[in-house]
């Protein structure tokens, strides 16, 4: 076969992997000169723990799977089976924590909760103040920056595969094929429009108003910490916005700290393979985004990792803002539609798409019978 790929963030980018792993010619469209969206602008995390159970959590264990045999073959993607751990201070916390070890589906996570010289004995760079801290030994990293770059050298290797930058593709034209802005038509036996969060233009053309919103959220990077954070890191309000855990009491009873209620914050935490660290983050909902990033919610965030790592945080190299597109129904892990015939709309795994693309692109592969 011959497969069109539109879009070159990490879903589009698996769905032409498994393609080419198939046998296929895959051509990839994309109209930036290289991807600028979500699956740049992420944590790198493979992140197993918070996904709801059923659909959600086979879909991201399945992932994971993949992830790390597609690690053993491109090891520039920097996979890394870190694990994570979220400390607690409270018993509320404490309470959740507790909860979700003893879910049904706890051991597929890789869940357990330790204490907190336990924590510090897994990542001693965690010299701060807490009681205990819930493990998950499933959740790892790779490198978002490169590693769509990464993933397109090796699939260039192939033979099979090529990759059309700087063209945004305008139109649907008949069955399974497109055309660009340069006026080239792109003919395969199947299309999948892989867009993220861009909704407009030629999606909205194709398919009409999809059921996905957009979520921007804020994050930062930060100089080497000067010693190796051994896992991903959480604070005990990331209960609130995973389904996973229980946090129904919590809610009720323990407030946030009013910058983190207002931007509906957590803290997510990875060491990059450089030293430093990607720390966020936010989630604003309300379209259209203002254009500013507020400083409000990265000195929370300074002082939450400061209190955990119980030292000052490295210098701040850089600050970005994000957006990624999100499923309307968040039970769902992706939007997948046929808008034409040969033609698939894949879009809106929100926050999930690093971490759940290999399953996700696996599964349209499966479907439509590559």
């Amino acid at each position: 076969m011959r497969v069109i790929v539109v879009g070159a963030g990490v879903v589009g980018t698996m769905h032409a992997w498994h393609a080419v792993e198939r046998g296929h010619e895959v051509v990839q469209i994309e109209r930036e000169s290289e991807a600028r969206g979500a699956s740049l602008r992420n944590f790198g995390q493979i992140w197993v723990s918070g996904r709801a159970g059923g659909e959600e959590l086979r879909t991201a264990l399945r992932a994971r799977e993949l992830w790390e045999g597609i690690g053993a073959r491109v090891p520039e993607l920097g996979f890394r089976p870190i694990g994570s751990l979220t400390p607690v201070r409270t018993e509320l916390e404490l309470a959740v924590a507790e909860a979700a070890v003893a879910r049904p589906d706890a051991a597929a996570r890789g869940f357990g909760l330790v204490t907190a010289d336990e924590a510090r004995a897994i990542n001693p760079a965690l010299r701060g103040d807490f009681r205990a801290a819930l493990w998950c030994e499933r959740d790892a990293a790779v490198e978002p920056r490169t590693a769509q770059l990464a993933l397109r050298k090796a699939l260039a290797a192939s033979g099979r595969y090529t990759f059309l930058p700087g063209r945004e593709v305008r139109d649907v034209v008949g069955e399974h094929a497109v055309r660009d802005d340069h006026g080239d038509v792109h003919t395969g036996d199947a299309v999948v429009l892989c867009t993220g969060a861009w909704l407009g233009g030629l999606v909205r053309e194709v398919a009409g108003d999809v059921p996905v919103r957009r979520v921007r959220l804020q994050m930062m990077q930060t100089a080497p910490l000067g010693e190796p954070l051994t896992t991903s890191v959480a604070d005990a309000d990331s209960f609130r916005y995973y389904p996973a855990y229980d946090s129904a009491a919590l809610e009720a009873s323990q407030a946030q700290e009013p910058v983190a209620a207002a931007h509906r914050m957590q803290l997510l935490m990875v060491q990059r393979l450089d030293g430093g660290l990607t720390i966020g983050d936010t989630h604003e909902y309300e379209h259209p985004f203002a254009f500013d990033t507020l400083e409000d919610p990265y000195e929370h965030l300074t002082r939450v990792v400061e209190t955990l790592l119980g030292r000052p945080l490295p210098p701040v190299r850089r600050r970005w803002a994000g957006v990624y597109a999100q499923c309307a129904d968040t039970r769902r892990v992706v939007h997948r539609q046929r808008v034409r015939d040969g033609v698939w709309l894949v879009t809106g795994p929100g926050g999930r798409g690093m971490t759940c693309s290999p399953a996700i692109a696996e599964t349209t592969a499966n479907d439509l019978g590559w």
